[in-house]
């Protein structure tokens, strides 16, 4: 951990059910009933569900006919996904009033230092309720914080007090608070890691922070060392305004299965199409086309071609799509494609804004 006096302050802020909250805004009648953003009950992926028709098990990346299962009154609302953007911003510029180092992490999260802030406020408790209390009197709708030392203890605390609260971890509090802390709530350890963890008989920080550096590495490679740092409190990654876009990809899911490639290459075309819109936006080129498939049995397969030079051209980028296309045969008929263009130039480029985000 840092020197007594040298800690930093982060924030982060993490909406509340964003696009289902939004939703309900938009339309009162939604109010305080179950909905469910993206998905129909008979096809489809839920992108977001309403506190109410979490209670029932409907999470983001549930099938919609599994939700309806799960939740027989669920109503299925259309994404918005131009109105979500917009929301965004309006709470961002809240954000760039207090302090001008907030990195996005999407639409509806994002990490701010105001170690120094322009209120002049020493406290970032203090902070974090005024920002949530404007969010909702300017914007609307409601929003989570958690505050502490860095972005790893604070991305934690943020999911504690939900919704519409906030937790602050001191630093004197940030060892007790993660050696109790469940290893299935570390940030970055998905199932399968909780799962090797358990092997391990690492079932909380405490548990962690018995093994030495040298056992993680062996068993997690090189989050290993990460690892073992973020148990001990030591998370030295700074809120960076800006971050470097690895990818820009476009996307579709279809009402009715395709099964016939000429089909598919003809919505292809159309995919790339898009693509190409964000990728003049975003002024980047590159030179990886990975062609995502999704079949209708909801795995999901990707295919990609590295080319010797960059590209952003639509028609360059479909005739590399075509190729990938006919590589192998489909195995069942496909609900979703996706382009997406990799291996960027940005090394090279000012850095792109991912949008889609000691007295504490």
């Amino acid at each position: 951990m840092a020197e007594e006096g040298t800690y930093r302050k982060i924030i982060h802020i993490d909406m509340d059910a964003f696009y289902a909250s939004v939703e309900q805004m938009d339309n009162p009648e939604l109010l305080g009933k179950p909905i469910a953003v993206g998905g129909s009950e008979n096809r489809g992926v839920v992108a977001a569900a309403s506190y109410e028709a979490r209670k029932f098990g409907v999470r983001s990346a549930l099938s919609g006919a599994q939700a309806k299962r799960n939740c027989p009154d669920l109503i299925f609302v259309s994404p918005r996904f131009d109105r979500y953007k917009e929301i965004s911003q309006q709470i961002h510029k809240i954000f760039y009033d207090y302090t001008d180092l907030v990195e996005p992490l999407s639409l509806d999260e994002a990490y701010l230092d105001v170690t120094q802030n322009k209120k002049g406020n020493p406290s970032a408790s203090l902070l974090a309720q005024e920002i949530r209390l404007r969010i909702f009197n300017e914007v609307g709708i409601t929003a989570s914080a958690g505050i502490s030392i860095n972005k790893f203890v604070a991305k934690i605390a943020s999911d504690y007090h939900k919704p519409n609260g906030q937790k602050t971890v001191n630093p004197h509090e940030v060892i007790p608070f993660l050696e109790e802390l469940p290893i299935r709530k570390f940030y970055g350890v998905g199932k399968v890691t909780t799962e090797k963890m358990y092997q391990l008989g690492i079932f909380t920080g405490a548990d962690l922070k018995t093994k030495s550096e040298e056992f993680l590495e062996k068993h997690f490679g090189k989050s290993g060392k990460f690892y073992y740092n973020v148990v001990r409190g030591v998370h030295n990654s700074e809120v960076k305004s800006h971050r470097i876009a690895k990818s820009v990809a476009a996307e579709h899911t279809f009402d009715v299965n395709l099964s016939s490639e000429i089909f598919m290459l003809e919505q292809l075309e159309k995919i790339a199409a898009s693509l190409e819109k964000r990728i003049l936006k975003h002024k980047v080129s590159g030179k990886t086309v990975t062609l995502k498939i999704k079949y209708s049995d909801f795995t999901t397969q990707t295919r990609s071609k590295t080319l010797p030079y960059f590209i952003a051209d639509k028609h360059l980028i479909v005739e590399t799509v075509k190729d990938l296309l006919y590589q192998e045969r489909m195995k069942d008929s496909v609900r979703l494609l996706g382009i997406s263009l990799s291996n960027l130039n940005t090394e090279q480029k000012k850095a792109v804004v991912v949008q889609l985000k000691f007295d504490f």
